[in-house]
C-alpha cells in the first residue's frame, strides 16, 4: 500500500483459477483501509468475468468500480496473464465519480460525451478523467474527441483500450456489477494533490515516407496509389504465413506498426489490428487519414526500455515535488512483443520509479493520454498516471 493520512492506493493480485476465488483474493489484499472510493480492475479474459465482479464486489461492497479485459495484467510484483489486478484508490482529500457510454460502434463521438459527463460530479483543484474503452469498436480518437468536448483542455485524459489476449475478437468493460462490451467506462478523479502523466513509445522510423492516398476512419485502403497491404508486405517482407492467416498478421503486425507525421509533438503511432486480405485493405485501432506521411516503424528492447523510464519521469515530475501514492500504467501488447522476457524488466523499473508506491495496469490494444491540444489517442505507447 502507498499513501499519506489523506490519500491511499492499495493493489491486489490472484492468479487462481477459480473467478470468484481470484476476485475475492484480489479484491482482498487491494483493501487495506475501509474507505475505498474506486476500484480500478484489469482482468483476463479466461476468466467468468460475472463470477469475478461477484467475488470483488463481495469483499469491496458497493464502492464505484470500472474496468475491463486485458492482453495481459501489470502488478508490482510482474506481469502476468490468466490473472486479475485490483487497484483501490480511497481517502481524503479524493473524490470520484463514475459514467460510461454505450453502442460505441455506431455513436463514437456520443459514447465518449456520456462517459465523460461523469466530470461533473467531482471538484478538485487536480482533476482527471479515467477511460477504458472497447479499442475494437472503430476509431478511438472519436471517443476521445467526445470525452474533451465534455470536459475542456483543462481536465487531462488518461486511460486504454481493453484486450483480448490478441484474439481481436470481443474485449470487456467493467461498470460496477456489468460486463459490458462495446463500451467506455470512466472514472472522473479529483485530488487535493497533482496528478502527473507520461506518455513515451520508444519506436523509430524506418525507411522512406509512404503517401497515404486512400483511408477512410481507421480504415486504410492505399498507400502510394497502390493497394495498402500489398505496400506493407512489401516494405516489410511479411512471412507467407502472415499474408493470408488473420492471427499470424496480427500477431506480426503488433510489432510493425504505422507512424504518422505530426506537427510539434512526438510521432504517433498507429497499431495495425488486422487486414482485409479481400480488399487488400490495413484495419487499424484509431484514424489514419487520408493525404497523410507515414512510416513503418521498428523497436528493440533498450529503445522501449528508454521511453519506459522517460514515461515515469515524466509523470513523477508532475507531482511538484510530492512523493507517488500510486501508479496505474497503460502499456501497449505491442510493447511487450518487442520485450519478449524483457517485460519484467520493465515493470521492475515501473516499480522502481515509484519507490514504495504500488503499481497497477494492463497491456492494451491503445493507449490515451491527452495533457494538451485535442488530440490524445496513442498506440505502441506507454502511459503512466501517477497520484500524488
Amino acid at each position: 500500500m502507498g499513501g499519506t493520512s489523506q490519500r491511499w492506493f492499495a493493489v491486489g493480485h490472484s492468479g487462481r483459477g477459480d473467478a470468484m476465488h481470484a476476485g475475492r483474493e484480489a479484491a482482498a489484499e487491494a483493501r487495506t483501509r475501509d474507505d475505498p472510493k474506486l476500484a480500478v480492475v484489469f482482468a483476463s479474459c479466461d476468466y467468468a468475468l460475472d463470477s469475478l465482479l461477484r467475488g470483488i464486489r463481495e469483499e469491496l461492497g458497493d464502492v464505484p468500480l470500472i474496468g475491463c479485459s486485458t492482453a495481459g495484467e501489470i502488478a508490482a510484483a510482474g506481469p502476468g496473464d490468466a490473472s486479475v489486478v485490483v487497484a483501490a484508490l480511497g481517502g481524503d482529500g479524493l473524490s470520484v465519480a463514475t459514467g460510461r457510454g454505450r453502442e460505441t460502434s455506431i455513436r463514437l463521438r456520443s459514447a465518449g460525451e456520456d462517459a465523460a459527463g461523469c466530470i461533473a460530479g467531482v471538484d478538485g483543484r487536480h482533476r482527471a478523467l479515467l477511460m477504458l474503452t472497447d479499442g475494437l469498436s472503430g476509431d478511438q480518437q472519436e471517443i476521445v474527441r467526445g470525452a474533451y468536448s465534455v470536459v475542456g483542455a483543462g481536465v487531462p485524459l488518461v486511460g486504454g483500450c481493453a484486450g483480448d489476449g490478441l484474439q481481436m475478437r470481443k474485449t470487456f468493460q467493467f461498470y460496477d456489477d456489468e460486463v459490458l462490451s462495446d463500451s467506455v467506462v470512466a472514472a472522473a478523479i479529483a485530488s487535493d494533490a497533482p496528478l502527473g502523466i507520461g506518455v513515451r513509445h520508444g519506436w523509430r522510423r524506418v525507411g522512406e515516407p509512404m503517401l497515404v492516398t486512400k483511408s477512410q476512419d481507421n480504415r486504410v485502403e492505399e498507400i502510394d496509389g497502390r493497394p495498402a497491404l500489398d505496400v506493407y508486405c512489401e516494405r516489410l517482407q511479411v512471412p507467407e504465413e502472415a499474408r493470408t492467416d488473420a492471427a499470424e498478421f496480427t500477431a506480426f503486425s503488433s510489432t510493425h506498426p504505422l507512424g504518422l507525421a505530426s506537427r510539434g509533438e512526438e510521432q504517433h503511432v498507429r497499431f495495425i489490428s488486422g487486414a482485409d486480405f479481400e480488399e487488400r485493405a490495413l484495419i487499424c485501432i484509431a484514424e489514419v487519414p487520408p493525404g497523410g506521411l507515414v512510416w513503418t516503424m521498428e523497436g528493440d528492447a533498450a529503445s522501449v526500455l528508454e521511453a519506459t523510464d522517460g514515461a515515469c519521469d515524466d509523470a513523477l515530475a508532475s507531482l511538484e515535488g510530492h512523493l507517488p501514492v500510486g501508479l496505474l500504467a497503460f502499456d501497449c501488447i505491442a510493447r511487450r512483443g518487442v520485450l519478449g522476457e524483457g517485460i519484467k524488466d520493465e515493470i521492475a523499473r515501473i516499480a522502481q520509479k515509484g519507490g514504495e508506491a504500488p503499481v497497477a495496469g494492463f497491456y492494451t490494444y491503445g493507449e490515451i493520454a491527452r495533457t494538451r491540444g485535442i488530440s490524445g489517442f496513442h498506440n505502441q505507447t506507454l502511459v503512466v498516471l501517477a497520484m500524488a
